[in-house]
């Protein structure tokens, strides 16, 4: 690969492969994978012309600022990434993209999934109106105000948050429990409303969100994230599907997606794959990125064609 340029994805959320160990089956971990990334990057021998490393899911990087004695995981992570060579981090959108501040002379690109979500929502819901009397666009949190925001002025509709009200007396699961959603926004009775966010762990506060809309007399709920974990498993989202607390759930294909997923009713796969090979063939032939990064073209120019 002397003086060729390499492009190095990688998923750290992929728990579906495997290694044994001592006799036991043990899946790979966010860390077993990032360690395999320097390794791929160790084998090069520093002949690439260009090294860029592709993570859709940036590692740890929930883990982005200093709070009392905590870890600086992520930062860490990118700058070790450039110590060793690597030219450019791409990624999708970041829990908090400040976090390239780490790394601030250096190349970090973090492009969103709003168009995929758009196209998605179309496709899951044929019916589906971009009116403004007829939809709402939602964060389920303050930290996702920005998400929203874009989305909604794209859109040319209204937003409204969540803030989470949590007890500071208590520490559960290494976190401080939340004790309710409240919601800052307009009246959200008869509309359609989108709840986006980066990503879906285990579910709990996207389908609690979801029920306080219905509430509220939320028409239908579709719940947008651009990577799903589901770290305890699906069936509370099957359960509140049936309840009818939500009508559909997107994420996008960025991270591995286990078999079950694929197969319910409920869920729409957003596919990245096109997406990410244009910004490929754009940065290999060194042309600009900003119109990649900015998807409201696409977007206006899909709203269009719907409406033809």
């Amino acid at each position: 690969m002397r003086g060729l340029d390499l492009y190095i994805i990688t998923d750290v959320c992929n728990y579906s492969i495997t290694y044994t160990m001592n006799g036991l089956t043990n899946h790979m971990s966010p860390d077993d994978h990032f360690q395999d990334l320097k390794r791929i990057i160790s084998a090069t021998g520093g002949k690439a012309r260009r090294i860029t490393v592709i993570m859709p899911y940036l590692y740890e990087s929930r883990q982005l600022k200093r709070e009392g004695r905590q870890s600086l995981d992520c930062a860490m992570a990118l700058q070790e990434l450039i110590a060793m060579g690597v030219d450019q981090i791409i990624t999708f959108d970041s829990h908090d993209p400040r976090v390239q501040n780490a790394i601030p002379l250096h190349g970090f690109e973090n492009y969103q999934s709003v168009y995929q979500f758009i196209e998605g929502i179309f496709r899951a819901a044929p019916d589906f109106h971009t009116d403004a009397s007829k939809l709402m666009i939602v964060s389920p949190d303050e930290a996702g105000m920005k998400r929203a925001v874009y989305m909604a002025n794209v859109l040319g509709v209204d937003m409204g948050m969540f803030y989470k009200r949590k007890d500071y007396t208590k520490i559960i699961h290494g976190f401080n429990p939340v004790v309710a959603h409240e919601f800052l926004g307009s009246d959200v009775a008869g509309k359609d409303v989108v709840i986006i966010d980066d990503m879906i762990s285990s579910g709990a506060s996207a389908l609690e969100i979801a029920h306080g809309l219905k509430m509220r007399k939320a028409k239908r709920i579709f719940i947008c994230a651009t990577f799903g974990l589901f770290t305890y498993g699906l069936k509370r989202f099957d359960d509140a599907y049936e309840q009818g607390i939500f009508d559909a759930l997107l994420t996008t294909d960025l991270i591995y997606q286990p078999p079950e997923l694929l197969e319910r009713r409920y869920y729409t796969s957003c596919d990245m794959s096109k997406y990410l090979a244009l910004i490929i063939d754009t940065m290999n032939h060194d042309g600009s990125v900003s119109r990649l990064l900015d998807p409201i073209d696409r977007i206006n120019n899909f709203l269009e064609k719907h409406r033809n």
